[in-house]
């Protein structure tokens, strides 16, 4: 086998494996993305959970409130 032919191998065999490490390393970033964004989904669903029932809790206190204003109301005008 020629030098050069033992060059252009080489060269090859280098640019395969180079590529085939970047590909293996690129998708284990990629997966990693993905993961953090399926718990910034879940952190955010729990945020809303969180609020909305937060906002169905003053709604109902504010119900609470309306009746007995509303009871007040009615007494006062007897």
């Amino acid at each position: 086998m020629s030098l050069t032919s033992k060059i252009v191998l080489g060269t090859a065999c280098l640019t395969s494996a180079s590529i085939i490490g970047y590909v293996h390393y690129k998708q284990k970033i990629d997966r990693e993305r993905l993961h953090e964004g399926v718990i910034r989904d879940i952190e955010r669903q729990q945020r809303r959970k969180a609020e909305n029932l937060y906002n169905l809790q003053r709604q109902h206190d504010l119900e609470k409130e309306i009746k007995r204003t509303e009871e007040l109301k009615g007494e006062m005008s007897l």
